[in-house]
C-alpha cells in the first residue's frame, strides 16, 4: 500500500477507519523529511495491514498545530484511534521498522486500561464546580 495524503477534513476518519495509521508530518522545504519520504513510502511497501498517511504542515497549518508539531519530521502512530508514539526526526529503515512491529505487538487491552486510568486520574484532581 501507498502512502495517503490527510487533512484537517480526513485526519479524523483516517484514524476512525484503520486500526494502524503512520502520519508522518512534513514540509516540502524540509530537507531531513524528503531524506525520510522514500524510506517511509517503501515502508509502506511492506506492510499493507498499516495506513502509512502524511500531513504536509504547510497545507495543514491548523492540524500541524492541533497535533502539537514543533519540528519536521515528525512521526506519530496511532492504535485505535490512540496515539502510542510521537517522536520528531528521520528515522533510517531499522528503526521505522522497530516502531511499526512494536505498534502492531501492543496489546491493546492494556493501552485502553492505561488511557482509562490516566482520564480517572484527570478527573479525580480537577476542582469540583
Amino acid at each position: 500500500m501507498s502512502t495517503i495524503d490527510v487533512t484537517d477534513t480526513t485526519f479524523a476518519e483516517t484514524l476512525a477507519a484503520n486500526d494502524i495509521v503512520l502520519v508522518d508530518f512534513w514540509a516540502d522545504w524540509c530537507g531531513p523529511c524528503k531524506q525520510f519520504a522514500p524510506t517511509y513510502a517503501a515502508s509502506s511497501e511492506h506492510h499493507p495491514d498499516v495506513t502509512f498517511a502524511k500531513v504536509d504542515t504547510e497545507a495543514e497549518q491548523q492540524l500541524s498545530a492541533a497535533a502539537g508539531i514543533q519540528s519536521i519530521p515528525t512521526l506519530m502512530a496511532f492504535r485505535e484511534g490512540i496515539l502510542v508514539f510521537s517522536q520528531p526526526g528521520a528515522l533510517p529503515p531499522a528503526a521505522l521498522e522497530q516502531v511499526v512491529t512494536a505498534v502492531k505487538g501492543l496489546d491493546m487491552a492494556e493501552v485502553h486500561r492505561q488511557v482509562a486510568a490516566q482520564k480517572e486520574a484527570q478527573e479525580t484532581q480537577q476542582p469540583s464546580a
